[in-house]
């Protein structure tokens, strides 16, 4: 895994395989805090629930991570933390995340990762960090930057060395 910055909180990483997506997701779980929400962008197959099992893994849970495809959320508890992990690709119309009742689950005791975000577009809160994976022939390119305030000083926090 490669790792560049781009300004104080940018950051983008080239991952060759899945070792280097988990392992991005583990340095990804040293910096989050409770009340951060994520948004997880990236085509079928980008990687993004690799990409929260790493997270998961850096947070200390061993059990299986699966996708939230079809339940829509996979919820996770760490002691006082809850991690929400949600996938919208299967929303037609963005009231669905209305009707869904998830409101509730974006609070400042839960860190909320979202995959299809767009698929709820114009009710989500707004994104502190958002995570845009891209495919690419060899690997995929990670860029990861803040939104709020919030997001900044989480990514702040990022070790400072250029091989990460």
């Amino acid at each position: 895994m490669r790792g560049t910055h781009h300004s104080d909180s940018d950051l983008t990483f080239f991952l060759a395989n899945e070792a280097d997506t988990l392992a991005l997701g583990k340095k990804i779980a040293a910096v989050l805090q409770p009340g951060l929400i994520v948004f997880l962008n990236g085509n079928l197959g980008a990687g993004k629930t690799t990409l929260v099992r790493g997270i998961l893994h850096g947070l200390g849970h061993q059990q299986a991570v699966k996708s939230p495809t079809y339940n829509l959320v996979e919820i996770y508890n760490f002691s006082r933390l809850y991690l929400y992990h949600f996938d919208f690709y299967r929303f037609n119309d963005p009231y669905e995340w209305e009707e869904a009742g998830f409101r509730e689950h974006f609070n400042a005791h839960s860190i909320c990762l979202i995959e299809w975000p767009e698929k709820a577009s114009g009710l989500l809160p707004e994104a502190d960090i958002t995570i845009n994976l891209q495919i690419l022939e060899s690997g995929r390119n990670v860029t990861i930057f803040a939104n709020t305030r919030t997001g900044e000083q989480c990514l702040q926090q990022w070790p400072r060395q250029a091989e990460i």
